[in-house]
């Protein structure tokens, strides 16, 4: 069978933190290390609550601040959020990318997230036009890498296993995927992400 779409994690693929420092210059004034901010931030039951939509990104990030003795208040919130992910970037190279598929691929995104990224997708990053479709786990009720959730995004795709190429940075996510019988390609690198694409794709 032809590949008839290609989908795409979001974190640690399009979007990837290439600048450390303001991480951990922002951890350093709770004494903390760099992963130990991240596992308060991504880490935890809370995150993976608010992952699977069973809390909302706004309750997890209260838990957040109270974790780090913050004040829980919006403002406080929005300025903890804009310092922790001011080392992030989308990689516009693999956006661009993305968008010379189209129309001939389907192009879609499959992200573990909380229930407030595709306001970020849109405000922010404003790289929702790249996609045909975007799936946020918090609004499926399912997170990678549960078999449920590709099954599916193939339903609504309306695509089988076999017509799908699938990119994540998580090995779990790609084994559960190539279980399914969909093609996988774990990222690690932007070129060589690009390249075995273009070898499924020709």
């Amino acid at each position: 069978m032809s590949i008839k779409a290609v989908i795409f994690d979001m974190g640690g693929v399009l979007v990837r933190t290439e600048d450390r420092a303001p991480r951990a210059a922002l951890g350093l004034r709770f004494g903390k290390s760099y992963n130990e901010l991240e596992q308060i931030v991504f880490a935890n039951k809370s995150s993976g609550r608010a992952s699977r939509g069973e809390i909302g990104a706004r309750e997890h990030m209260l838990y957040v601040m109270r974790t780090l003795n913050l004040p829980e208040t919006d403002e406080a919130i929005d300025n903890f959020v804009d310092e922790f992910f001011l080392g992030d970037e989308v990689d516009r190279e693999m956006i661009n990318y993305i968008q010379s598929l189209r129309p001939r691929y389907k192009t879609v995104m499959l992200s573990n997230a909380w229930n407030n990224l595709r306001k970020v997708l849109v405000n922010r990053w404003k790289i929702a036009p790249a996609f045909d479709e975007i799936f946020i786990s918090a609004e499926m009720g399912l997170a990678k890498p549960d078999p449920k959730i590709f099954e599916m995004v193939l339903t609504k795709l309306g695509v089988a296993p076999e017509e799908c190429v699938f990119v994540d940075d998580f090995i779990q996510n790609i084994e559960a995927a190539r279980k399914l019988g969909m093609h996988a390609i774990h990222f690690q690198d932007v070129d060589v992400v690009i390249g075995e694409l273009r070898k499924f794709l020709g």
